[in-house]
C-alpha cells in the first residue's frame, strides 16, 4: 500500500461535492462549458469556497476506466494553480465517452482551459 500524503496536498472533503441534490442544482440552475471529453457544469455556491464533483456514465467505460478519468480530474484539479483564483462554485465534470481514449496531456489541457473560462467569466 502506498504512503498517504501529507494532509496539505489532499483535496480536502470540503472542497467536494457529496449530495445528490447538490449536483441536481448545478446541472438544472448551473451554466456550463463544453469540451471534447466533458462537459464541466458550474454555478456559485453559499459554502465560500469551490467544490468539486464529478460523474460519469457507464457510456465511458468499464469500471476501471472511469475510475482512472475520475482520478486524472481530481488530481489535475488539485494541482491547478487555477484553483485558486476560483470563486465560490460548484463545479461538477461530467465525463464524455470521448475521454476514455484521451491521453492525459490532452485532458489535462482540456480541463486548465475550461477552468481559466470559468476563472475569467463565473457564474
Amino acid at each position: 500500500m502506498p504512503p498517504a500524503l501529507p494532509a496539505d496536498q489532499r483535496l480536502p472533503r470540503r472542497a467536494t461535492l457529496r449530495k445528490s441534490a447538490d449536483y441536481q442544482t448545478c446541472y438544472k440552475a448551473g451554466r456550463r462549458r463544453h469540451g471534447p471529453f466533458f462537459t464541466l457544469h458550474f454555478q456559485a455556491n453559499p459554502t465560500g469556497t469551490p467544490r468539486l464533483g464529478i460523474t460519469a456514465s457507464r457510456r465511458v467505460g468499464g469500471s476501471v476506466v472511469r475510475t482512472r478519468l475520475k482520478r486524472w480530474v481530481r488530481e489535475i484539479y488539485r494541482r491547478s494553480p487555477r484553483r485558486a483564483a476560483l470563486p465560490a462554485l460548484d463545479l461538477v465534470v461530467h465525463l464524455k465517452p470521448e475521454a476514455a481514449g484521451a491521453s492525459f496531456g490532452a485532458f489535462a489541457a482540456e480541463l486548465d482551459r475550461l477552468l481559466a473560462e470559468v476563472v475569467r467569466r463565473p457564474a
